[in-house]
């Protein structure tokens, strides 16, 4: 059954946001920083950043950085509705929108968060996905205003997932939650539009790489690249080069 009055929706959002407090406390919850301390969403200081995730991982940010300077950008669907209960909780500020419904009012709203000095969060595969591709949105966004984007890879030990277009994760109870806050990613100066699609690709394969190495972290409970690697890896590769291997991972595209 679909909630649709918006009175269901309050009550339903209010008693949400509680379980999801309790749900956080119970939680093991760490993260890493990759890049340089001032990527701490929860710091201030002179350069502001875009940071991306995924859709589905959206829930315990929410709650373990809710003191952090942050503009997020949700939708105005229902589930838009009922993450604005919980982001009403925390020092966050909420704009209502997607590519779909109040896109360009939405748009508006997060450069005009940007002026003020504030970070931007943005999950870059909602509303309605496809789930883990990557909407050519934040490009624009970070194209506009200069800033980095900074993407954040959440994994989990064991996580119930929804029946949604997402498979929204909800970690289960006394379990790891682990974060992994990856290096800015700067985009040229005066960035075509045909170049968006390249650079959107980019930032999935970020993404993905870091939930993967997040995933790992919570499963076995220890940085994936302290783990015992084989003697020829230990020879070839430099600590850096275990830790990300991927060769997007610099902190400037190309």
């Amino acid at each position: 059954m679909k909630i649709r009055h918006p009175t269901w929706l309050r009550l339903v959002g209010w008693c949400g946001t509680r379980l999801v407090r309790c749900l956080s406390a119970t939680l093991r919850f760490d993260y890493e920083l990759l890049g340089p301390a001032e990527t701490d969403p929860r710091l201030g200081g002179t350069q502001r950043y875009i940071y991306a995730l995924w859709h589905e991982h959206f829930l315990i940010p929410i709650v373990r950085f809710q003191d952090a300077p942050l503009t997020v950008l949700v939708s105005r669907h229902r589930d838009g509705e009922l993450l604005g209960h919980l982001f009403a909780s925390t020092d966050m500020q909420l704009v209502r929108g997607s590519s779909r419904r109040g896109g360009v009012s939405a748009v508006l709203a997060l450069l005009e968060a940007a002026r003020a000095g504030r970070h931007l969060a943005l999950t870059p595969d909602g509303p309605r996905g496809p789930r883990r591709h990557v909407q050519p949105g934040i490009v624009y966004l970070a194209a506009r205003t200069g800033w980095p984007i900074v993407p954040i890879g959440v994994g989990f030990q064991k996580a119930w997932r929804m029946r949604s277009w997402d498979c929204f994760a909800v970690p289960r109870p006394f379990s790891r939650v682990r974060c992994l806050v990856g290096h800015p990613l700067h985009l040229p100066p005066h960035l075509p539009r045909e170049r968006f699609p390249h650079y959107a690709e980019l930032l999935r394969r970020h993404l993905n790489h870091l939930c993967a190495q997040a995933q790992l972290w919570a499963k076995q409970g220890v940085l994936p690249w302290t783990l015992p690697q084989p003697s020829p890896l230990k020879k070839t590769l430099c600590p850096a080069d275990r830790r990300i291997p991927m060769t997007a991972a610099a902190s400037t595209w190309c």
